[in-house]
């Protein structure tokens, strides 16, 4: 259970909030005085044998009570928690990691933490075609009994949580800012939906606004407390190459959905395949790496198109074509093809991309 005793709770926020002291310092601080409110009662001479001198005066004089007192008030509300090392819903996959965090915040259901989970990353730049498959594998998996992780970014990010909580395990969104904080804020309604449907997760104190150097260390949770990691449409340089490495270091499976060869939102999931990840076109390739059987539920299907569109859509293949040379191909006028396209367009099945291009999205 996560911690409920308001003076143990208190404790942890004291010390976890004290500017300054990092997780380690705190983890070799409760291995050689005890638990918090010991840390706390320990003089600043012996403390100074773990940390400098301005962080133990701190810490003997009280910690950071201020913040720790708005942080219980934030407790107030049933939605939220404090989840602290040797609390039963810790994440247990967490402790396995070199530097797992001494105390989280969440807001929602606890008991995720502790689900199997996989982790969905990927651009948050994506194409419709990336963000329908972050949607649909997320669904899919959530209805195979797996909860889907990510981490609340535009993109790949945001449909792998709503494709998750439209499941049965839902989702659990591990987030860079303290939790009074979305970020996103075009997020700010899937996060409420998360909050009661799934769960959001942080290791940052309440207040903690978006910075930059706290993406790679959220990162590092995304890919702690799950199972396994796929990636979808990922550029060279994406963070979300980032996450897959540290799956991969952490001793998790690591999953790339190729794509077209002409575009830069493959070149990481190519890169990925290449070292070793292995790559997945359909839901089963994960759910069997972990022998889990399909539910069979999944994602209603889309209208199908009349017989002239649907021609012109196995025309256009899976690769990106501008409508000339689809004019060409097809042997139809110009006006004959734009209208089909905007059918198919309208159907859900294209998307009109830069330099008057089309490309498939199912």
């Amino acid at each position: 259970m996560q911690t409920t005793d308001t003076q143990t709770c208190e404790a942890w926020l004291r010390l976890t909030l004290v500017d300054g002291l990092g997780g380690a310092s705190i983890r070799q601080l409760l291995a050689a005085c005890g638990p918090p409110q010991q840390v706390l009662a320990t003089g600043s001479l012996e403390l100074q044998r773990y940390v400098s001198p301005e962080i133990a005066s701190a810490i003997a004089t009280g910690g950071n009570e201020a913040a720790a007192r708005g942080a219980l008030g934030w407790l107030a509300d049933p939605a939220n928690h404090i989840v602290a090392l040797g609390d039963e819903d810790y994440p247990q996959l967490l402790l396995q990691i070199p530097d797992p965090p001494p105390l989280l915040y969440v807001k929602g259901d606890c008991a995720l933490l502790n689900r199997f989970a996989v982790a969905i990353v990927g651009s948050r730049n994506a194409t419709a075609q990336g963000m329908a498959n972050a949607e649909d594998f997320a669904r899919a998996l959530s209805d195979a009994g797996i909860t889907v992780v990510s981490g609340l970014a535009l993109g790949v990010d945001a449909a792998a949580h709503r494709g998750g909580i439209a499941g049965r395990a839902s989702s659990v969104a591990v987030v860079g800012t303290g939790l009074d904080v979305v970020y996103p804020a075009r997020n700010r309604a899937l996060a409420h939906a998360l909050a009661e449907r799934g769960a959001l997760v942080s290791e940052f104190p309440l207040g903690m606004p978006a910075l930059a150097s706290n993406f790679p260390r959220r990162n590092r949770l995304i890919s702690g407390i799950s199972r396994g990691c796929l990636v979808i449409e990922a550029a060279l340089q994406s963070g979300s190459l980032i996450t897959a490495r540290l799956a991969n270091e952490q001793g998790r499976e690591v999953f790339a959905l190729p794509g077209s060869i002409h575009s830069p939102l493959s070149k990481g999931c190519h890169r990925l395949i290449k070292q070793g990840a292995k790559l997945v076109d359909d839901v089963n390739d994960i759910l069997e790496e972990f022998d889990f059987a399909r539910s069979g539920a999944g994602v209603d299907p889309r209208p199908a198109p009349d017989a002239a569109a649907a021609g012109l859509l196995e025309i256009l293949g899976h690769d990106p074509c501008c409508v000339d040379a689809l004019t060409a191909r097809a042997g139809l006028t110009a006006d004959t093809v734009n209208a089909l396209l905007l059918e198919l367009e309208l159907s859900g099945l294209i998307e009109k991309l830069p330099g008057n291009k089309y490309q498939r999205i199912r």
